[in-house]
């Protein structure tokens, strides 16, 4: 009798632990898997706010709207919309920025439509392309890339995974993005960008010594995604500064939107090319 008890809890310690084990090893590999930011075809993110970096505490702050100038979003009841005026107070910026964005504001603030990125068909750039404003984003994984779609006029990013930078890349608009995922999280580093955008839609300007770092992560059970960005440009800043971006999850299927044709129907100017003749 002793023999047989003991035999049997022997084999229910033994199942016992292949159990523990067993959940354990299932722990570890979904706290290593990738995290999966668009699983449906319709699975689209739309930023949250007005289309500005937040700061994050310990943080210098990116550069926001000017205190003496409120800001009124297009579309709010009741109020006049209102055009983004850079506080060119920052004290994390150097001096030839501020007087690069002051000359800017003052120029808007004399009639001049403010320039966006989306509104003039341009390129948005690292990390501009993270404040485009009037569509959504679009996220394709694979296991060798991450491709970021922003439907309104299909500005496209690319994000190799698992490689290491070139040696010497070329200056260019999204510059190099590589990645990796840490568990739950994408990081994203990007250097190679070329000095043409500007990093938000305060337009502060930026060399093309800029080295962005990202961290986008789900939160809130996937409804939203957060990047927590890190942003290094010696030339501009007078220290490495963080910010942080928020989307929301919608359901939406991809629209074919291009920008100079749809710009050509609204009443603003943004300088957009068209031609007045098919060429076909």
């Amino acid at each position: 009798m002793r023999k047989t008890y003991r035999k049997r809890q022997i084999f229910w310690l033994g199942l016992l632990a292949s159990l523990i084990g067993a959940a354990a090893v299932h722990e570890a590999m979904a706290a290593s898997a990738p995290p999966v930011f668009s699983p449906t075809a319709q699975t689209a993110w739309v930023g949250i706010g007005i289309g500005a970096f937040a700061p994050v505490p310990g943080s210098p702050a990116p550069v926001g709207q000017d205190p003496a100038h409120r800001y009124v979003p297009n579309g709010t009841p009741g109020e006049q919309p209102t055009q983004r005026i850079s506080d060119v107070s920052n004290p994390n910026l150097k001096q030839w920025a501020k007087d690069v964005m002051k000359k800017d504001n003052d120029e808007v603030l004399a009639g001049k439509f403010a320039f966006t990125a989306r509104s003039s068909c341009i390129a948005a750039g690292v990390p501009g392309h993270l404040v485009l404003l009037g569509g959504a984003l679009f996220i394709v994984q694979t296991p060798d890339e991450v491709t970021m779609i922003f439907d309104s006029n299909a500005e496209t990013r690319h994000i190799r995974l698992n490689e290491s930078h070139s040696a010497n890349p070329k200056p260019s608009w999204y510059g190099e993005s590589v990645g990796h995922y840490e568990g739950d999280t994408l990081v994203v580093d990007t250097i190679g960008l070329n000095n043409q955008t500007f990093l938000d839609n305060y337009r502060t300007p930026h060399t093309d010594k800029l080295h962005v770092t990202e961290r986008w992560r789900l939160i809130e059970n996937g409804a939203k995604i957060e990047v927590l960005l890190t942003l290094d440009d010696p030339d501009t800043f007078n220290t490495p500064f963080k910010a942080l971006r928020q989307y929301e999850r919608v359901n939406r299927t991809f629209v074919e939107d291009v920008c100079a044709e749809n710009n050509s129907v609204n009443l603003f100017d943004y300088g957009t090319p068209t031609a007045d003749k098919p060429d076909f």
